[in-house]
């Protein structure tokens, strides 16, 4: 957390600053741990002051703005960070900050509570390198089913681990997974080589279906309340989960049987048993 429609949601909260000039870059103080932060502020401004931003873009789970001399920079929000363009929930976990000249929105801020978070500056050459197809697969929104199910099906892994390996596809989270494999009443420990050309398809057409809707609900903002639009309002979408954190209450979809929990790689992953049947 933030998945993709989280990151999505952000990228679309700052898209007024396309074409708008930068104006300078602050490295924040901040007592908290330090979050990854390259180059160093002095190079990080001397390559970003006064380059306009000629597209505001998101690749995987990541805000990027790209620069018109083609440079990036890159919010990566990991656990806790969010991209604002107002008020923070809390001054003290303040990372970065971004000036803006001829916009309505003067301010990008990066804000992150457990500093696990990054905001880089890539070049077109290290961009590639780092976020190239080497390092992740195609887009959550973007890869066919066929491309799916050619990456996966001779996979011996559980069908909801791999759609956490960003290398796959990339975007798809711990939440997002549980949600789509529900839809698709497919069993998130099924070995990937045992599922069927028709389950790939169902798998392929839940997550367009789940994803494209928790952006239309701008994100889930869960219990701990640290997911946060860019305007620092809640999602909506966690009114809406099927079987996400809603271990022991009874599935909405069947009415019979209630959600269940297991951990598969030290994540929880819930489903329902009379949905989800794995035979």
């Amino acid at each position: 957390m933030p998945e993709l429609p989280e990151v999505e949601t952000m990228r679309r909260g700052i898209l007024e600053i396309e074409g708008a000039k930068i104006l300078d870059v602050h490295r924040l103080p901040c007592k908290r741990k330090p979050i990854c932060c390259t180059p160093a502020i002095r190079s990080f401004r001397s390559r970003t002051r006064g380059k306009k931003v000629a597209a505001v873009e998101r690749i995987g789970k990541r805000v990027v703005m790209r620069l018109e001399n083609d440079e990036r920079i890159i919010f990566e929000p990991r656990m806790t960070g969010l991209v604002l363009t107002t008020d923070p929930p809390s001054k003290e976990h303040l990372r970065f900050r971004v000036d803006m000249a001829c916009t309505t929105v003067p301010n990008i801020w990066y804000w992150d509570r457990r500093g696990l978070g990054s905001v880089r500056l890539m070049n077109p050459s290290e961009f590639a390198i780092a976020l190239g197809p080497d390092k992740l697969g195609p887009d959550a929104l973007l890869i066919t089913a066929e491309q799916m199910r050619d990456r996966l099906k001779s996979s011996r892994r559980a069908i909801k681990v791999a759609l956490l390996d960003q290398k796959v596809v990339a975007g798809v989270g711990n939440l997002y997974a549980s949600e789509l494999l529900h839809l698709a009443a497919v069993h998130p420990a099924r070995r990937c080589d045992r599922i069927t050309k028709k389950q790939w398809a169902r798998i392929h057409e839940s997550m367009l279906e789940i994803l494209n809707l928790a952006i239309k609900y701008e994100g889930s903002t869960l219990g701990d309340g640290t997911y946060r639009t860019a305007l620092n309002d809640p999602g909506g979408y966690q009114n809406h989960h099927r079987v996400y954190d809603r271990h022991g209450d009874t599935c909405t979809t069947c009415g019979e049987s209630t959600i269940e929990r297991i951990v598969q790689t030290q994540r929880s992953t819930f489903f329902c048993p009379n949905c989800q049947r794995n035979r």
